[in-house]
């Protein structure tokens, strides 16, 4: 008899993925400079970032005064972070689960749910964890003059909102272990979803498999270019934090699909010089393949092949894992849907959104050296229609491939 996996099973997973994303989004702030921050703001930093990843949110304020004001706002999630935390926490709830041959609703429930309440003291000691206030130097100039005069000195902080980040940490939860124990290959299931495991799990599988592969290759160029352009640094600090962010980004550019954005002022976020380049224009400027080619020549056409052969991948690794009566357009039609709801959780989650500024009698509105902004946005409707369309010719050819295989004899069950 197989002991249930207990508290201490999951007292183990909960610290482990505290500790794994802690790691990584300590080692890619201090890459980025925090390190340097004024106050000895690291460690609240560093909780709002955990938070962050978690799908949580920060909340930007300001005190000025009655003859200034502050103004900020951010919207933007460490992806690096995030999967790492994700990697772990699913890997520590199945793990416990893969000698046996079944597992009953309610057990597989009490299971999670012990996860679930220690991530819960997790999530609530990081929200008030996260928060912070700066004060900001006006410097000279028109404003520093003013603030001199009228004895103001303003400062911005920031703060979890503590009962958002639990909600949404939950749910962050609970998404990770279903994705978990759908792909898992030995994970039991309750007797009832045993027979929708076949046609769910081939797509899930050959979804993550996806991302991760563009995560892979994004990490390859990434210290391909650290090792032979200089600024090694800067690129570690993109690794750490927002490697996926880029990844999944490039995979749906790859796909046709367009981003609006903006950078201004002297801060951004970690991210290639490339689209710096691109987005740092007054107004929203178009992010795809053509807007890459433009800044930076025809290398970036490379995104589509790449992109082809990933999905042509995942459709083989799909049609390979489904029972032999699936046909081939049936392989299509749930590539298609995959490719289409993994597209769309990129672009809820890659999307960027980050303002900060000043202002002191209304002048010097979001003062230089001070203000800044990103801003970073899909348009989604376009790029689910193009996902739609690549999964559904990716789906055919990899069908038709892995049949090809059997017929050889060489069909896998994993």
């Amino acid at each position: 008899m197989v002991p249930r996996p207990g508290w201490a099973h999951a007292l183990v997973t909960v610290l482990g993925a505290l500790a794994a994303m802690g790691a990584v989004a300590a080692l890619g702030l201090w890459a980025a400079g925090a390190a340097d921050l004024p106050g000895g703001a690291f460690p609240q930093v560093l909780a709002a970032t955990l938070v962050t990843a978690v799908g949580g949110t920060v909340r930007l304020s300001g005190d000025a005064g009655g003859l200034a004001g502050t103004e900020g706002g951010l919207a933007v999630i460490p992806l690096s972070v995030t999967l790492t935390g994700a990697l772990v926490v699913g890997w520590g709830f199945v793990r416990p689960l893969r000698h046996r041959a079944v597992a009953g609703a309610p057990g597989l429930g009490g299971w999670a749910a012990r996860i679930a309440v220690l991530w819960l003291f997790v999530l609530v000691g990081l929200a008030f964890a996260a928060r912070h206030t700066f004060r900001i130097p006006l410097g000279d100039g028109p404003l520093g003059d003013l603030g001199e005069l009228f004895g103001i000195r303003p400062v911005v902080g920031f703060a979890a909102d503590v009962p958002l980040t639990v909600l949404i940490g939950l749910v962050w939860l609970a998404g990770v272990l279903l994705v978990a124990l759908t792909v898992s290959h030995d994970a039991p299931l309750p007797a009832g979803l045993l027979r929708s495991r076949a046609s769910v799990r081939p797509p899930a599988v050959a979804m993550v498999r996806l991302l991760l592969a563009a995560v892979v290759v994004a990490l390859v160029v990434a210290l391909a270019v650290a090792a032979t352009r200089g600024r090694p640094v800067e690129t570690f600090a993109v690794i750490l934090l927002g490697l996926p962010n880029v990844a999944w980004l490039a995979l749906t550019v790859g796909l046709g699909a367009t981003w609006d954005g903006r950078v201004e002022g002297p801060f951004g976020l970690p991210m290639p010089r490339v689209l710096d380049e691109v987005l740092r224009s007054p107004d929203l400027s178009e992010l795809n393949l053509g807007t890459l080619v433009e800044q930076d020549g025809a290398k970036w056409w490379w995104l589509l092949v790449v992109d082809a052969v990933l999905l042509l991948a995942a459709a083989f690794v799909m049609a390979a894992l489904s029972p032999a009566r699936v046909r081939v357009w049936q392989h299509a039609v749930r590539l298609a849907v995959a490719l289409a709801l993994t597209v769309l959780m990129i672009c809820l989650t890659a999307r960027v959104s980050a303002r900060i500024g000043l202002s002191v009698l209304g002048i010097g509105d979001l003062g230089e050296g001070f203000s800044g902004e990103v801003v970073l946005a899909p348009r989604l409707w376009s790029a689910l229609g193009l996902a739609l369309l690549w999964g559904l010719a990716a789906g055919f050819a990899g069908a038709a491939a892995a049949r090809a295989v059997r017929r050889r004899g060489g069909g896998t069950d994993r």
